[in-house]
């Protein structure tokens, strides 16, 4: 809710701690009656949230930017176990001399030109999104060459101009924030970006990531590229953006996968399609469907799953193999997931099989580490090993004799990882490689590191890009 205090003022989070009444859950937004993430102003003690069922919430700051400061302080507060660390980290940076961002390459010196994203309240989990994708080259090209949106209303029709808080909410362009973000990394200019125009495009068109609590990495990527998909499929500046990507040369009709509608960049660069093979037990009838994808979902194992590091010596470590194989694996289904066998007129009992029909140019596996109990979510921390080159998916192939010796082949550009216990909680970062080094984004600390550290990362979502030139490697 934008208060009309404001600008004088700020709101804070009730805790029990400043308020006799003992307990925050008391406190109820003024419009829905939310008490989820409920925020008191301290001037007229309107009570509002960040609740995605109402659509009114905090956005406005102080000048002196308070609201920022306290949200920065709640944020230290939840994730007291990397508090100290990263406090270390971003103090060094921000008090280190030029020096400090030089390294030695070949001899000659060299600036570190990466650019860290500020932490907005539990962003964390968005930031190592936008980490890994800014470092998929194709995919972040084709955002920053594209124009700045021209936001035709009213006085500003016919000028170009860029998304402020104080403009109309029919003004958000999720495709031109997420580009200006993208623009914003990678030019050295700054020690960090503050994605916050972003995360307001977030609120207004992904309701579930409103508010300032911890969210799922994984499920904000598919909202982002599912929203920057039919976004880019609408028109740009009287020009459709789907016209603009075919244009584009790099990115041939051959390479493209249609999901919900026109290709767009979204789906050249990370479409693939799935073909899903059932058999009815009774008669033998086979169903074939094929299945559009954006990213792969792997289970861990259950025999693996109660392995705690990579250096424990009860039985062999886990590989993205061995997850790859339970994905593609013949299974036969439960009671619960009995298929309606067409020529059985009723549900049979029946074996499923996933087929890759064709890969896409980025693929993305998701680890699934976060699993229902009876009473709550949690988190599977056995270690997975990856390759770091040559992963190779020609045996998952429906057709593997159609393909190259090299066309099947896929290096790692980055990998997201989530420290600590359940999916509402926690902390995220990201590795990702850029010109031949490997970089690791912890919010608004950027910090070289090697080949050895990111093999020992235990991974939740991995993307890696399809190999274009012939080298030797070693296969997964």
């Amino acid at each position: 809710m934008e208060c009309p205090h404001l600008s004088s003022s700020v709101c804070i989070a009730p805790d029990s701690a400043k308020f006799p009444n003992g307990s925050p859950s008391s406190w109820c937004c003024s419009v829905c009656r939310s008490n989820k993430s409920p925020w008191v102003c301290l001037t007229c003690s309107s009570v509002h949230c960040g609740s995605y069922r109402c659509d009114d919430f905090v956005v406005n700051d102080t000048k002196l930017g308070l609201v920022q400061k306290v949200r920065e302080h709640l944020q230290n507060l939840e994730n007291s176990a990397f508090t100290a660390d990263r406090h270390r980290k971003r103090k060094l940076l921000e008090n280190s001399t030029l020096n400090s961002k030089l390294l030695k390459v070949n001899g000659s010196t060299t600036a570190i030109c990466a650019t860290g994203l500020r932490n907005l309240g539990n962003t964390c989990f968005m930031n190592a999104i936008l980490q890994s994708l800014s470092n998929i080259e194709q995919f972040c090209c084709y955002f920053k060459e594209l124009p700045a949106v021209e936001l035709r209303n009213g006085k500003t029709a016919g000028r170009r101009t860029y998304h402020t808080r104080s403009q109309g909410d029919n003004n958000v362009s999720l495709v031109e924030e997420f580009r200006k973000t993208l623009c914003a990394l990678w030019q050295g200019s700054q020690t960090a970006f503050s994605p916050e125009s972003l995360f307001y495009v977030v609120w207004k068109i992904m309701p579930n990531f409103r508010g300032y609590q911890q969210q799922d990495a994984h499920e904000f990527m598919r909202y982002l590229l599912d929203h920057l998909h039919l976004e880019l499929q609408g028109g740009f500046n009287g020009v459709s953006r789907s016209a603009i990507l075919q244009e584009n040369s790099t990115l041939s009709a051959s390479n493209k996968c249609c999901i919900n509608g026109a290709s767009t960049v979204v789906t050249a660069i990370f479409g693939g399609i799935l073909q899903n093979e059932v058999n009815c037990l009774i008669c033998g009838t086979e169903s074939r469907k094929f299945d559009p994808f954006l990213d792969l979902s792997l289970d861990i194992p259950s025999q693996f799953r109660s392995k705690r590091s990579k250096n424990q010596e009860n039985g062999p470590v886990c590989s993205l193999r061995d997850c790859l194989r339970s994905f593609t694996d013949l299974e036969e289904l439960d009671e619960t997931e009995l298929y309606m066998c067409h020529k059985c007129k009723k549900k049979q009992k029946s074996t499923k099989k996933f087929w890759i029909q064709k890969l896409p140019k980025v693929l993305c596996l998701h680890l699934k580490r976060f699993h229902w109990t009876a009473y709550l979510r949690n988190k599977v921390d056995t270690y997975v090993e990856f390759p770091l080159r040559g992963l190779d998916m020609k045996c998952y192939l429906l057709e593997p004799e159609n393909s190259g010796p090299e066309s099947c082949l896929y290096d790692l550009a980055a990998v997201v990882v989530h420290h600590g216990s359940g999916v509402g909680s926690g902390h995220y970062t990201a590795y990702a490689t850029h010109e031949g080094r490997w970089f690791h984004f912890n919010d608004s600390t950027v910090t070289l590191t090697d080949e050895e550290t990111v093999v020992k990362a235990k991974a939740y979502i991995l993307f890696y890009v399809e190999r274009q030139a012939k080298a030797g490697s070693d296969k997964l």
